[in-house]
């Protein structure tokens, strides 16, 4: 009997023990176990974080979109007076034409391609094609350093990726809930005009206080462009939600994405859009035309020094920033959205009128501020569209006025370069004449030989604003663009 019990008190003893090194097998195990998880987890949240440095800081934010165009638009600023300069080297016997043409292809590629580039960023995502964008357009900077030429003509080609404007919305779009989004827009758009009130004269400044200070602008330009570049890819985060994105490049795009004159045919099957659609579009023509000629406009016929050229580009931008946040709003609220596109032409048509009879210095200076508060009338119009679209119906109507506007800074380059050269202006060199250099010079001093009448391609934008200005008054404050009612329309909505 002893003996028997103690061969069961042994058994119970074994059983015990066996007991308690299965629960602390289980417990080894799941304490393994769950150390192995952890550090499987750790390791999976160490590669989410690397690939969150890999896609930039912090959250997707307007100030990204900001900086980015700020640093682009202030490399090109610094190169004001280059540019100039290297166009009559280029183009010695043609030099208004060959600007046209180069300012008309470079416009022209980016109406052609803007459409392709958009839809491929909405497809796989904002940052790669932001990248993308800014380094092509800036491309022809270094190139400066080598041949005048070479620059120019890659400054036309660069057309095809000149959608960083677009890419830059989009990226604002992806940020910021409906209601910031005009207030965003705004600001992206000042951004623009700010980084151009001391770029041009730092340019200027530079050449001046250096033996070979083209040298040194084109330097800092491409500097500045290579910080751009490191900042897109180093700090920028991706907008687009990745559930939104495509999951391989492979993924089909419809020609309906990419159609760039698929607008003027959506535009033709609204009549309130249609007037809207016009009237930018004789409006805009002028402008880009204008601006794509007007520097050098003023250095080689008026008889601006660089310095002021540089001072005029400055109070120019600072105009305009006035004139698009104060100024817009309190015509706004006084006049309503009508009446302010109407004010914003009718200044438009008299700094062209301006322009186009008189060469005198201080008249170009008010011809100036006439023509930054101008630059009230398409944000006025697209004030407009979003009070009388309708919601999901904004984005293509905007969309539509984009792709005129894109239009437009082709052909009107081409156009006034065209018609400065049928009214025989021929520049016979780029050096400052002492009367240009003379802060006292208020008369008319200038470095062209050919007609005397030069402002033909100024009177031909009159015309056009004239005809924009009797749209204008054909339009009303209360009109319901792209009804719902009409299902092609509507199939047009869904298509973009």
């Amino acid at each position: 009997d002893n003996c028997a019990m103690m061969e069961r008190q042994n058994i119970l003893h074994y059983d015990m023990d066996k007991g308690r090194k299965n629960r602390t097998f289980r417990k080894l195990q799941q304490l393994f176990g769950s150390s192995r998880r952890t550090w499987k987890s750790i390791g999976a949240e160490a590669k989410l974080d690397n690939c969150a440095m890999m896609e930039g800081c912090g959250k997707p934010s307007v100030v990204h979109a900001t900086i980015v165009i700020f640093l682009e638009f202030f490399a090109w600023g610094l190169l004001t007076t280059p540019t100039i300069q290297a166009l009559k080297v280029a183009f010695p016997h043609a030099t208004f034409l060959m600007n046209g043409i180069i300012q008309a292809v470079k416009g022209l590629l980016s109406f052609l391609s803007a459409p392709l580039i958009g839809a491929m960023s909405d497809a796989w995502g904002r940052k790669s094609f932001l990248l993308l964008c800014v380094f092509f357009t800036c491309i022809p900077i270094p190139v400066l350093s080598f041949s005048a030429v070479g620059f120019f003509v890659a400054m036309a080609v660069s057309g095809i990726f000149s959608a960083t404007f677009s890419i830059a919305f989009a990226y604002v779009a992806d940020s910021t809930c409906a209601n910031e989004r005009s207030f965003s827009y705004g600001v992206v758009s000042a951004t623009f005009a700010a980084s151009l009130v001391v770029s041009p004269a730092l340019g200027t400044w530079l050449i001046q206080f250096f033996d070979d200070g083209e040298t040194y602008v084109v330097l800092l330009a491409s500097i500045i462009t290579a910080a751009n570049l490191l900042f897109i890819v180093l700090v920028v985060p991706e907008s687009l939600p990745e559930e939104l994105r495509k999951t391989t490049w492979g993924s089909a795009i419809s020609w309906k994405q990419v159609d760039p004159f698929g607008s003027f045919c959506k535009a033709g099957t609204d009549g309130s859009l249609l007037k809207l659609s016009v009237m930018v579009f004789l409006s805009y023509l002028p402008e880009a035309g204008q601006y794509s000629c007007f520097f050098l406009y003023l250095k080689q016929v008026v008889g601006f020094s660089l310095k002021e050229v540089a001072s005029f580009i400055a109070v120019l931008c600072i105009s305009s920033v006035v004139a698009q946040t104060a100024g817009l709003s309190l015509l706004m609220m006084a006049l309503g959205h009508k009446y302010t596109i109407i004010v914003g032409l009718v200044l438009q048509a008299s700094e062209l009128f301006i322009y186009g009879i008189w060469t005198t210095k201080w008249l170009m200076w008010v011809a100036g501020i006439l023509a930054s508060f101008a630059s009230i009338t398409y944000p006025a119009i697209s004030a407009l569209v979003s009070k009388n679209a309708e919601p999901e119906q904004q984005g293509v109507v905007l969309g539509i006025l984009t792709g005129i506007r894109g239009l437009c800074m082709g052909l009107g380059p081409a156009i006034f370069g065209l018609l400065f050269y049928m009214s025989n202006v021929h520049l016979n060199d780029t050096e400052e004449s002492p009367q240009s250099q003379s802060s006292d010079n208020v008369g008319r001093t200038s470095s062209y030989q050919g007609d005397m009448f030069v402002g033909i391609p100024f009177l031909f934008g009159v015309v056009l604003v004239i005809l924009a200005l009797l749209v204008a008054f054909c339009i009303k404050n209360e009109e319901t663009l792209m009804k719902k009612s009409e299902p092609s329309l509507l199939d047009s909505q869904h298509s973009t």
